[in-house]
């Protein structure tokens, strides 16, 4: 099986730490995080993904989701992730391996990463978790 996963929700997910919005976002954002570290391939998506949509759904609101300000921090996201994940598979999908999460945590660190995190709530956590050497993460 394959993850929906929005590519700016890639970049969260290198620094996740188990901090999220509320208890079941973060009790998905868990589950989704252990599918990837089993091996399951993720694929990006446009609007509401497997991080997301649980909660939109039982909240009965996914407007955020479909933001303009969401939509162009996946598509900067997108850019600046192709070059450092390649091609996806033969499916369409990426595997999130550990020496591809290495690559793209380096380039997290460094900076390279961080033009879709402006304006986000959480950038300043992320900074923080990657400036720690990503101690905690979940994935």
């Amino acid at each position: 099986m394959t993850l929906a996963l929005r590519a700016h929700h890639l970049l969260c997910l290198l620094t996740y730490a188990g901090t999220g919005y509320s208890a079941a976002f973060v009790r998905n954002f868990d589950a989704v995080a252990a599918r990837i570290a089993a091996g399951e391939a993720v694929a990006f998506a446009v609007g509401p993904d497997a991080i997301c949509a649980p909660v939109c759904a039982a909240e009965g609101d996914c407007a955020h989701c479909h933001g303009a300000s969401v939509r162009m921090r996946d598509t900067w996201a997108a850019q600046a992730l192709a070059p450092l994940l390649g091609p996806p598979g033969p499916t369409g999908a990426w595997r999130l391996d550990g020496p591809v999460l290495a690559r793209l945590r380096a380039a997290f660190a460094e900076g390279r990463l961080r033009g879709a995190c402006a304006g986000c709530q959480w950038a300043e956590l992320c900074t923080r978790v990657a400036h720690n050497g990503y101690a905690g993460v979940r994935l």
